[in-house]
């Protein structure tokens, strides 16, 4: 089928998952012409996760204010932009094994706390009463966090997408961005398979492919895949469904709910980079090892699905929000490195103010790629 473009617009965005869908849908409320371009279909990529866990448990500042922000538009998504995304705010447990991790967990209770986060530290008893199924004969500590939860990856982008095209975007998918037009250091036009679009300006929501659009205006995103995989349980009890997003701080592996059974998940330090997007179930003895020593009563439950997709990675695992200092106007929201559903919302705001030349709704200019040539890293503890 022949895909029909405009001639013009003011922004075009590429990417159709939850960061180009809401920078599209924020851009167009606030009456800007907005082309978004998919090459395939929307929430293809990571964004098709069937949940997504949504929180605002981080170390550093911008971060913690991107995690709240978008989790107030969550709560408040049915109104505006207005859809359905399944929101269960269960709450996000981190289980601590390590003497060390205690002054590194409440120094970043702090920063939460200056942000209006509802986080604390609890006691081992308090960990298992939230979740029976821990073995807290391992564990030390938790961080506790009720406002967290986790909502539909998905029909977020859906419902992203269709209020901007209710404000007069136009969305396209199974369209390819096969280059960028840059004249005099400016942007001047988008080339497609489908045709040429000409637009003074481009944000790159490319998710693990930025750096390929980054590289057709001459700009260094540095953006790696990373495949990461996770199961489904058989249908379970509601009592064991209805749990804190639960994650073993040490490990990485995770469980929570989903649908009628849980999901389990951890973030396997051997897989190399690439783009290989194959579920692997000769995984799972690993999986299950790291179920075993975290949530022993839920190691062994029946699995009757898996899922693999690509994190989008950068060398500090912090994003990438700004704009291009030498070609005007080139824009970038990517390398979230597994945060990019749950920050959606507040960069797509951000990204709306950077392009609007006014004070973002959260300064992000800390997570500008400029930051990666010097060794000024913002460090991350290290979740999930």
């Amino acid at each position: 089928m022949t895909v029909s473009l405009p001639s013009r617009a003011d922004v075009v965005v590429v990417g159709g998952g939850v960061m180009g869908t809401s920078v599209a849908f924020h851009l167009a409320e606030a009456g800007v012409d907005v082309l978004l371009l998919e090459r395939d279909g929307l929430a293809s990529g990571s964004s098709g996760k069937p949940v997504g866990g949504v929180r605002a448990q981080f170390s550093d500042p911008v971060n913690v204010a991107l995690g709240a922000r978008s989790l107030r538009a969550f709560a408040d998504f049915a109104r505006r932009p207005g859809d359905d995304i399944g929101l269960r705010r269960v709450g996000y447990l981190f289980l601590l094994d390590d003497p060390a991790q205690l002054p590194v967990f409440e120094a970043s209770l702090a920063v939460q706390h200056a942000h209006g986060v509802t986080s604390r530290l609890v006691d081992v008893a308090e960990a298992t009463r939230l979740n029976p199924y821990v073995d807290g004969s391992r564990y030390l500590a938790a961080a506790w966090s009720p406002e967290d939860g986790w909502a539909r990856p998905a029909a977020v982008v859906h419902g992203y997408a269709a209020a901007a095209r209710r404000h007069g975007a136009t969305v396209r998918t199974g369209t390819t961005v096969t280059g960028v037009e840059v004249r005099g250091g400016e942007v001047v036009a988008v080339a497609t398979a489908a045709g040429t679009v000409r637009t003074s300006t481009v944000v790159c929501c490319a998710g693990a492919w930025s750096r390929t659009v980054g590289a057709m205006v001459g700009v260094d995103l540095p953006v790696e895949p990373l495949r990461r995989q996770i199961a489904f349980s058989a249908p379970l009890e509601r009592s064991v469904i209805d749990r804190p997003f639960t994650i073993d701080a040490t490990s990485t592996f995770y469980v929570h709910g989903a649908d009628d059974g849980v999901l389990l998940g951890w973030a396997d330090p051997d897989q190399p980079v690439g783009d290989e997007r194959r579920y692997d179930p000769s995984w799972l003895p690993r999986l299950r090892e790291r179920a075993r020593r975290c949530v022993p009563a839920l190691a062994d439950v029946p699995l009757v699905d898996g899922w693999a997709g690509l994190y989008e990675v950068t060398p500090d695992r912090n994003a990438l929000v700004g704009e291009a200092p030498d070609v005007s106007r080139f824009l970038y929201a990517a390398g979230f490195s597994g945060h990019g559903f749950l920050q959606g919302p507040a960069v797509g705001e951000a990204v709306r103010d950077l392009v609007l030349g006014r004070e973002p709704v959260v300064d992000v200019s800390s997570l500008d790629v400029a930051r990666l040539a010097t060794d000024r890293h913002v460090r991350e503890v290290a979740i999930v």
